[in-house]
């Protein structure tokens, strides 16, 4: 990555991005080896989750490197190109007709108050932003400060988020009925994202959408992003 170009991530690094090859489920975005049969990377999402996407997979490489940029190394900047490219992702029409409201993940307030910024909160005010929608940030909390998700178990990652997040008794309204589109920059398990749309749904949410700029793949995908 070049800071010196126009854009704060260099063209390069942007054109060697490991996106998810098709075919793709439809619902979930996850890609699939065959085009018939049950999708295992659905069976991770509640059913009142109605579709999910990501941009790229989160492997070595400039997909990891540009959402690190973003998360650990302050390139605040950064969130407009990957926002750019996870408004171009292809949504059943429902998703997009709805207008949905984009709800970052939220952080604790002492790791804000560390990084300096939520690094969702950027990525969903930006595709917001393109998606010509509100992003609100004050319709769901992180009632306790949880582990770093990425070297525990599965099992571990659901311990460690449930009952991890809280909606104020003012969201309701906003909420009530509403298309809901969670942003975050990584998925991985979902286990995350799945603690969050539990606390929406249970507020009035009607149904929740997932999007994030990189997805870890799952055992036996096909990631071969050297390019």
């Amino acid at each position: 990555m070049d800071r010196s170009d126009r854009d704060v991530v260099c063209g390069r690094c942007w054109a060697r991005l490991p996106v998810l090859p098709a075919p793709r489920c439809q619902r979930c975005g996850h890609p699939q080896s065959h085009v018939h049969g049950a999708c295992d990377w659905c069976a991770l999402l509640p059913p009142f989750v109605r579709a999910a996407r990501s941009v790229c997979w989160a492997v070595q490489g400039p997909g990891l490197d540009i959402v690190h940029a973003l998360k650990y190394g302050g390139w605040r900047c950064a969130a407009a190109g990957m926002a750019e490219r996870m408004a171009r992702l292809a949504w059943p029409p429902d998703v997009l007709a709805e207008h949905p409201i984009m709800v970052p993940v939220p952080l604790s307030p002492q790791r804000e108050r560390e990084r300096g910024y939520n690094q969702s909160r950027c990525l969903g005010e930006e595709l917001a932003a393109r998606w010509g929608t509100s992003c609100r940030s004050d319709v769901l909390a992180r009632t306790r400060r949880t582990r770093t998700q990425t070297r525990l178990t599965p099992e571990d990652r659901l311990r460690n988020v449930s009952g991890a997040f809280s909606t104020p008794e003012s969201a309701r309204i906003v909420l009530r009925g509403a298309h809901v589109v969670l942003v975050d920059d990584v998925v991985t398990t979902a286990a995350t994202l799945n603690a969050c749309a539990a606390a929406l749904y249970a507020s009035g949410a009607r149904i929740i959408s997932y999007v994030t700029f990189a997805r870890a793949p799952a055992a036996g995908d096909r990631c071969d992003w050297r390019r």
